[in-house]
């Protein structure tokens, strides 16, 4: 088995397509179907269900992926460790993160690190946590900003970056927006909710803080950007229950507290592979950030953060 089949194999994976992966590749498609051909002889299984139109993984095909992109991964730090010896940062770094975390302002980290290193390709993917952490775990990405979920084992480590409470924003004329007092749970059993996708920090949060309490909520508008959310408030068409950074992103908002133990607190790491396999590109990103690269210029109040231990 040789690298570059490994190579073949992962990208007609991402492609779904012999012709579009050998053009990516720049290699002959005939060249590219024997490569993949040889593969599958040798561990005496397909690796794809080929149609005329695309092609989609068998089984066994899955379970190579996961390897496939893992052992990839490790060659090109091993690539990167030797160029970083040699006193010359190059490659790729691919970083994951979530919209509007708290704790480090991603863009002007990356342009700070690009300044630095200006020879290192920067890759960015926005997703949910669960997300991120399988990509960190499978080698596609270098490492992310995400919400605290259970990470630490010995593919996947979580670094703490900050925490904050959680907030209840809604329209100015809404019921609620007259209360004088911590809200908890049970004061919005029967509100119509906005909220993200499962897989994000804040509906993490939140779903763990009302089932915590034991109140059932309903999440009748679901959206993937902070700013429809907060459109959707701001149409009283309901409400909101987000991390306390987010009431800054639209003053016209009502803001309430919301009490609660550990559940209603929103908590962000870095996540990143293990130590022997983390890329000098994402050592050079965390110690930048560690040194205030990346911060936002004003930290709300009630955010407290940590300083990022040496990855």
């Amino acid at each position: 088995m040789e690298l570059r089949h490994l190579q073949h194999f992962v990208a007609v994976s991402e492609d779904q397509h012999f012709t579009r992966a050998a053009e990516r590749l720049m290699v002959s498609q005939s060249g590219l179907s024997a490569s993949i051909r040889a593969l599958e002889r040798e561990l005496r299984a397909p690796l794809f269900v080929r149609t005329t139109r695309r092609v989609t993984l068998t089984e066994a095909g899955r379970a190579l992926l996961v390897e496939a992109e893992r052992i990839l991964a490790q060659v090109r730090a091993a690539h990167e460790a030797v160029a970083a010896v040699q006193g010359v940062l190059r490659g790729t770094l691919a970083l994951g993160t979530e919209q509007c975390i708290a704790g480090v302002h991603p863009a002007r980290l990356l342009a700070a690190f690009r300044g630095r290193h200006p020879d290192v390709e920067i890759r960015l993917r926005q997703a949910g946590s669960g997300a991120l952490a399988e990509e960190v775990t499978a080698g596609r990405l270098d490492l992310a900003f995400a919400y605290r979920i259970q990470a630490d084992s010995d593919q996947l480590r979580s670094v703490a970056l900050t925490s904050e409470p959680m907030t209840v924003l809604c329209h100015p004329g809404h019921r609620l927006a007259s209360a004088d007092a911590v809200l908890a749970p049970d004061d919005l059993a029967g509100e119509v909710f906005v909220d993200f996708h499962p897989d994000w920090g804040p509906r993490r949060t939140t779903d763990a803080a009302f089932a915590a309490a034991g109140v059932r909520r309903t999440v009748a508008l679901e959206v993937n950007d902070v700013h429809s959310l907060l459109d959707l408030v701001d149409e009283n068409l309901g409400i909101a229950v987000v991390p306390r950074h987010f009431r800054h992103k639209r003053p016209s908002l009502t803001a309430l507290p919301l009490k609660g133990a550990g559940e209603a607190e929103y908590q962000t790491v870095a996540l990143l592979p293990p130590d022997r396999a983390t890329s000098p590109a994402a050592r050079a990103l965390v110690t930048l950030l560690e040194t205030g690269g990346g911060t936002p210029d004003r930290v709300p109040p009630g955010v407290h953060g940590s300083r990022i231990p040496d990855a």
